[in-house]
């Protein structure tokens, strides 16, 4: 089994100085592409020379070189954000030009290498595929479900009162969905039927 994909706990930064130019790479988590380049927009600097970018959420990647040579800054920056076995990251490098040309293969290892650095050194936090499911209870079993179901992690997201009982959506790792079903056929007794929500 592959090892588990990993998300940034909060947004972190790294700056290195590589023959004088200065490198500043920003990365933070993101759920969405909007996400993604709104961050990008935030925090690229309007007095640098270039500010190169990119992300990856899931199967949705992209990245840009912002004027430096095809392939030195973009590319490089989301193979760092692959490397470290990260998702749902954006990462912007942003360089001030120091009066030394870095060649192509410098700005690849520069714009990479300080990415990977942020990367590196920024507190992570494995990425749990979710799952969301649904049921039915009276209102007598509704507090002693939730209860038994926060064991395994589940939070409800949604709870419709009607006259005749309570309509429950909850997520969980989806890991723990089998053991879920199980634990609320045993304590109903096999009344309450569950279904997949997602």
């Amino acid at each position: 089994m592959s090892d588990p994909l990993h998300t940034l706990v909060a947004a972190c930064r790294h700056a290195e100085d590589i023959r004088k130019s200065r490198f500043l790479a920003q990365a933070a988590p993101v759920a969405t592409p909007e996400q993604a380049l709104a961050f990008v927009r935030e925090v690229s600097a309007a007095d640098a020379t270039h500010n190169c970018w990119a992300y990856r959420i899931g199967q949705d990647y992209r990245f840009n070189d912002d004027g430096e040579p095809g392939g030195t800054a973009g590319r490089p920056i989301l193979q760092a954000i692959e490397g470290q076995g990260f998702d749902r990251v954006v990462v912007v490098v942003t360089r001030w030009f120091g009066g030394i040309k870095l060649g192509a293969g410098g700005l690849a290892r520069a714009y990479g290498g300080t990415a990977a650095e942020c990367l590196r050194i920024a507190d992570r936090v494995p990425i749990v595929a979710m799952a969301r499911l649904g049921f039915a209870c009276d209102f007598a079993e509704l507090a002693l479900l939730k209860a038994r179901l926060r064991e395994l992690g589940a939070e409800a997201v949604q709870e419709q009162f009607g006259a005749d009982g309570v309509a429950l959506e909850f997520e969980l790792p989806a890991q723990r969905v089998a053991e879920a079903e199980q634990r609320i056929a045993d304590l109903s007794r096999g009344r309450i039927a569950v279904r997949r929500m997602d």
